[in-house]
């Protein structure tokens, strides 16, 4: 029988040891390799984008030549505005994409030895990195779609003759959120978070290149696809694939999240459901990815994301 992939040596290329083990000095050079990786850890302006730039000996800042203007290593970057030391986010990435089914901001918090809040926000700083590469992306070839609801659970009455069926729309809470995915078979794999599938056919058609093929379930939300795609679709209520017509992967990715949701998070808010999905939908794509390449992906992504307008200062108001 075949070794799974996380259970291989393969999977195993970073020391989360090793990163604790590090100096700050050891950090700021390896953030300095990760983001200025075009120049060999040499700092560039972000402000002009000049390479004259000396460093500070008292402190460890720089200053550009040609502007004057001042930085540091996260100045500009998703980590702006830091108060913790520079390991500790490599800590806090080497933990976070260690988890499989992602890591809750209360564990986060607990490795760390920080506030809730702040293991959460670093958390959620780190999801809009992994999914800043969503805002453009379009998908074409063979597209799976399907949607998935979340949230909004309402707990059933102790008694039986009490209870109500929680599907129906009346009995809801207002707060479920239908998560609509599409994702290239051996491809990418694209999130969307809308009140219903029907909301959804828009946005699918303009991240979904004309020309490609889409599979779909027989929900009649996508019925309206058919003018714009070649569409195969399969009855579930029949069986599960018919010869290449399925969403397992689709699929696939909603067992991610539903497992991240159930077993890890417990509870997802609607408004930031789609960060969530974001997330999972990374996780999905670079499921056979060794740790270190996932540690340094991530590094890579939160040092060339800009300042987080949402996130920046979130409890300081």
């Amino acid at each position: 029988m075949a070794q799974h992939f996380l259970l291989s040596a393969k999977a195993r290329t970073l020391s989360v040891v090793k990163v604790a083990r590090m100096t700050e000095e050891e950090a700021r050079a390896m953030f300095r390799a990760i983001r200025w990786a075009d120049t060999d850890g040499d700092p560039v302006c972000p402000q002009c984008g000049c390479f004259a730039v000396y460093e500070y000996k008292a402190r460890p800042i720089f200053k550009c030549k040609g502007c004057g203007h001042q930085f540091s290593v996260t100045s500009g970057t998703i980590f702006a505005s830091r108060k913790l030391p520079v390991r500790d986010y490599l800590l806090a990435i080497a933990l976070f994409v260690n988890g499989a089914k992602g890591m809750s901001a209360l564990q986060l918090g607990r490795n760390l030895d920080v506030q809730y809040k702040t293991a959460y926000v670093l958390a959620m700083k780190l999801r809009e990195a992994m999914s800043a590469e969503h805002a453009e992306m379009t998908l074409s070839g063979d597209v799976e779609v399907d949607g998935a609801y979340f949230g909004g659970h309402v707990k059933p009455e102790n008694k039986k003759e009490d209870r109500k069926d929680r599907r129906l729309k009346e009995n809801q809470t207002g707060e479920r959120r239908v998560v609509v995915v599409m994702r290239e078979r051996g491809g990418r794999t694209l999130p969307f978070v809308f009140r219903s599938e029907d909301a959804s056919v828009p946005t699918i058609r303009a991240r979904v290149e004309t020309g490609s093929t889409v599979y779909a379930d027989e929900a009649p939300s996508w019925d309206d696809l058919h003018a714009s795609y070649d569409m195969h679709r399969i009855n579930h209520s029949i069986a599960f694939q018919d010869e290449d017509a399925c969403t397992n992967q689709a699929e696939s990715f909603f067992s991610r999240l539903r497992r991240a949701e159930i077993g890890t998070h417990h509870r997802i808010s609607g408004k930031h459901l789609n960060a969530y999905a974001g997330e999972m939908a990374w996780r999905e794509d670079t499921r056979r990815m060794p740790n270190g390449t996932l540690f340094t992906l991530t590094a890579a992504a939160a040092m060339n994301h800009p300042v987080s307008r949402k996130w920046k200062g979130y409890w300081q108001r």
